[in-house]
């Protein structure tokens, strides 16, 4: 008997076996009595056995019979998984690759803990992954060219979607013979002469205005900003005298000659959201941002484990720098 003719066999089998009568359960299949009875019958001869008492006034099921009941059902059931598996499988392989943007200087370990989430939910994708600034971004989310994006700031538009991802402390980065490097915190208004190196206002200008403004609130309003593109460049800066950095602690731990400096008063907080399209989106855009979420409250540090705020960089190894592959998945990765 051929597999396929197997499966119908047993869904006529399970039919009767939960009516006890023939008659409706080929009401409910939609078929004919007679050709229902022969069904049962190859599928008895099949067997070898017999799965029905019709001797009596009512059909009864047999010792084999019920034996056979949860057999089919978990037969039928596996078969029902792998073809839903290889439906997914074709669709997979039917659509693009999920085009996802990324700040500069987005460490792999961000990324990896992102896609091994993902991972558990769409084993299949492929996703292209692009280091492109904040304001590019955008403009590539809502015309299209973009499915999701990480992002330093939340985005007010209705056409988009966001879900924080990671926040992370700045503090201040100074040479380590800074008369300023000896004391355990520094105020923003004690940074008063000092030029200050920030990441270009182009890759998150609301981003960069608002780390600008609280610097003026705190006293400190720098004669000149030098834009580092990265988080080496900004510590290589630093290290020639020309200026004092504002970044996360993680991304100056490599630079013997700086020293990072926790600012007094009230945190500036940073934070990385994860972006898309809110209409016409890819159909992974969705899950890569709730993995994202998960991350995010799956972190194991202060503030993210299980309270729905963002985790923070501790909680995603490597996140070096808001300032500034690996993965299960199939990556391309475009700098």
């Amino acid at each position: 008997m051929r597999a396929v003719d197997l499966q119908r066999h047993l869904r006529h089998f399970l039919a009767v076996a939960d009516a006890l009568h023939f008659g409706r359960a080929a009401e409910e299949l939609g078929m004919a009595q007679p050709p229902l009875s022969q069904s049962i019958r190859r599928l008895e001869r099949e067997l070898a056995v017999e799965l029905f008492d019709r001797s009596g006034r009512r059909v009864s099921l047999t010792a084999a019979g019920q034996a056979l009941v949860p057999e089919a059902r978990a037969m039928l059931a596996a078969d029902r998984r792998l073809r839903a598996r290889m439906a997914e499988v074709r669709a997979a392989a039917a659509r693009p690759p999920l085009r996802v943007g990324l700040v500069p200087e987005t460490p792999a370990s961000v990324v990896r803990e992102l896609l091994v989430g993902l991972t558990e939910q769409a084993p299949d994708g492929e996703v292209d992954l692009r280091e492109i600034p904040g304001a590019e971004q955008l403009r590539m989310l809502l015309d299209g060219r973009l499915d999701v994006g990480l992002l330093r700031h939340p985005v007010a538009d209705p056409e988009l979607r966001t879900v924080p991802v990671a926040e992370e402390r700045l503090g201040v980065v100074l040479p380590r013979l800074s008369a300023l490097a000896r004391q355990p915190q520094v105020a923003l208004g004690e940074l008063a002469g000092h030029d200050l190196v920030l990441f270009p206002r182009r890759t998150s200008p609301e981003w960069h205005d608002e780390v600008l403004a609280r610097c003026g609130q705190g006293g400190y309003v720098p004669e000149r900003v030098r834009a580092a593109e990265n988080a080496e460049v900004l510590l290589a800066l630093v290290v020639a005298g020309r200026g004092v950095g504002l970044l996360a602690e993680e991304a100056a731990r490599h630079e013997p000659r700086v020293v990072w400096r926790r600012l007094t008063g009230e945190p500036l907080q940073g934070r990385v959201f994860a972006v898309r399209p809110t209409r016409s989106a890819h159909p992974l855009a969705a899950r890569f941002a709730e993995a994202a979420a998960r991350a995010r409250s799956d972190s194991g540090s202060g503030s993210g484990s299980g309270s729905g705020r963002p985790g923070t960089v501790g909680s995603l190894p490597g996140l070096a720098g808001i300032g500034d592959s690996t993965g299960p998945w199939a990556v391309v990765y475009d700098a």
